[in-house]
């Protein structure tokens, strides 16, 4: 399943402390009983022993607070297979840089994201978060962009502001993998990709189909278009744990991508499982 001369970073999974009264956790309905309960790194350790090889992660916040981003620091001391955490912090807050001065100081604490698919497509292009925006570069974080693919051309005129700013593309945007419907969002990502500094993340694909009724080929399209668009060295993977576990085994998430990438050499999927996370967050 997985060539263990090297080993795998996670760029992308989550942890928490579940609480059905936690309106930050309103997005687990009742067809999401798996993620009813506390998930945290020694679980993650027992789903990946499957690999047999060496694995680390990338902790990226749920809940959009500053606690957040303290329990994930928290976490990352305890357990050193954590090797970086993506936050959360009030891009849109008149006092960002004083945050980020602060936040400086944890060396773990490698950039932010914010859930901008829940928000209106105008707020990337808001003054006061571009603002916030901004400021990342100058204490060397990255920005990970969470984003339906109708917000795609506003991210791509916010990366154009910042072409020195490191961005990714989490989830590849979500494309309509269910109805191959790639043809807008082909577009966007292309041009977004033309910019070097930002990347894409192969995450959160298994849970964009029918849960459990995916196929390894439901993927072969996109990710031709990804890999043809960021190349070998602007990409890289994310299982999505725990929210993968809807829709199959952590492993899954490992064989659709290698199972579509077969193609790839040793050195090309080095790259995809582990170079290009750590060159991304600076680990």
């Amino acid at each position: 399943m997985f060539d263990n001369s090297f080993d795998i970073i996670d760029s992308h999974v989550h942890f928490w402390h579940y609480s059905k009264d936690d309106p930050e956790f309103a997005w687990i309905n009742d067809e999401m009983e798996v993620l009813k309960k506390d998930l945290l790194p020694e679980d993650w350790v027992k789903y990946t022993e499957v690999l047999n090889t060496g694995r680390q992660c990338i902790a990226v916040q749920a809940p959009q607070s500053e606690q957040e981003t303290m329990f994930l620091l928290s976490l990352a001391e305890k357990y050193d297979f954590i090797k970086g955490v993506v936050g959360w912090v009030d891009l849109k807050s008149d006092k960002i840089e004083e945050r980020l001065k602060y936040f400086s100081q944890f060396p773990k604490l490698k950039g932010f994201r914010h859930i901008l698919q829940a928000e209106p497509v105008e707020t990337i292009l808001s003054e006061a978060f571009l603002n916030g925006i901004s400021f990342l570069a100058k204490y060397n974080f990255t920005y990970d962009i969470l984003v339906f693919p109708r917000h795609l051309s506003n991210v791509l005129s916010m990366v154009s502001l910042f072409p020195e700013q490191k961005f990714v593309i989490d989830h590849l945007a979500k494309p309509d993998i269910k109805n191959q419907d790639f043809g807008a969002w082909e577009k966007d990502i292309k041009k977004i990709a033309s910019w070097p500094k930002v990347y894409c993340k192969i995450s959160g694909l298994i849970t964009e189909v029918n849960w459990g009724k995916w196929k390894t080929k439901d993927y072969d399209k996109v990710l031709n278009i990804v890999f043809d668009a960021f190349g070998e060295d602007r990409i890289m993977f994310g299982s999505d744990w725990p929210v993968c576990l809807l829709s199959g085994k952590y492993e899954d998430t490992i064989k659709v991508v290698n199972e579509n990438f077969m193609r790839l050499t040793s050195s090309q999927l080095e790259k995809l499982y582990n170079v290009n996370t750590s060159k991304f967050y600076n680990l």
